[in-house]
Parts: structure tokens; C-alpha cells; sequence
């Protein structure tokens, strides 16, 4: 067989598969979260989310907002060595991030089976 011909072949065997693929992957929400940090954020952003009153009075002071702790969840890095510890009926779980100004910050999270539940933020010092 002519090259010509098996390179036809393959052309239509590579769109007909391309359109399948899409077809089946189409309107679904894939995501591809393979490593344990990952998981645990993404976790945590598709649960209702609520603040405990000491993050309220946190919040009231303006070096963080929620966009910060929504960033945090997004980009953090959870520690595995502090989390994972049984609390209550969840697990709590520290997550380290940024605020929009560069400021270091841990987010402490209860991550309950039908919500989490954020229990404190904490500002890191620079102090050097």
C-alpha cells in the first residue's frame, strides 16, 4: 500500500477518534487532581464553605480577605504532617498561602463529609 493511502487511513482514523473523545468528555466536569494536595483543595473548594466566629473577627480586620482564603485553597500547599488529625466529626487539615500582598498566611480547616469549616488564620511574622 501506498503511503499516500495509509497516511489517508490514519488522517481518518485520527479525526474519528478525536471527535469521539470529545463527544465522551464533553459537558462533564473532568479534572485531573492526582496528588494528595490536589485532592484535599479540591475537596475543600466544592464543599459549603463556612468561617468560625474567630475567623469572622479576623476577616473584620482587613489584612485578609476572602479572596486570600480563596486563593489559599486554590494554590496552598497542605501540610501533611500537622493534618489529616481527627477533629470533632471532620479532620483538620493546615494549609499554607499567601495574601494578595505577599503576606504569609495558614489556614486551619475542618473538612467535615458535607461541608468545611474555616477555624483560624494565622499571619506569619517576619521577624528575622
Amino acid at each position: 500500500m501506498k503511503f499516500q493511502y495509509r497516511f489517508a487511513y490514519y488522517l481518518i482514523g485520527l479525526i474519528m477518534g478525536s471527535f469521539f473523545v470529545a463527544a465522551v468528555f464533553s459537558g462533564k466536569d473532568t479534572r485531573c487532581n492526582y496528588f494528595p494536595n490536589a485532592r484535599v483543595l479540591n475537596d475543600l473548594r466544592n464543599k459549603p464553605f463556612q468561617y468560625s466566629d474567630k475567623v469572622s473577627l479576623i476577616l473584620s480586620q482587613k489584612w485578609v480577605d476572602t479572596t486570600d482564603i480563596k486563593n489559599t485553597l486554590k494554590l496552598g500547599d497542605v501540610d501533611f504532617d500537622e493534618s489529616n488529625i481527627p477533629v470533632k466529626n471532620g479532620k483538620l487539615y493546615v494549609i499554607y498561602g499567601k495574601t494578595t500582598k505577599n503576606q504569609e498566611i495558614t489556614l486551619k480547616v475542618i473538612n467535615y463529609s458535607e461541608k468545611a469549616v474555616l477555624e483560624d488564620i494565622i499571619k506569619k511574622s517576619n521577624d528575622n
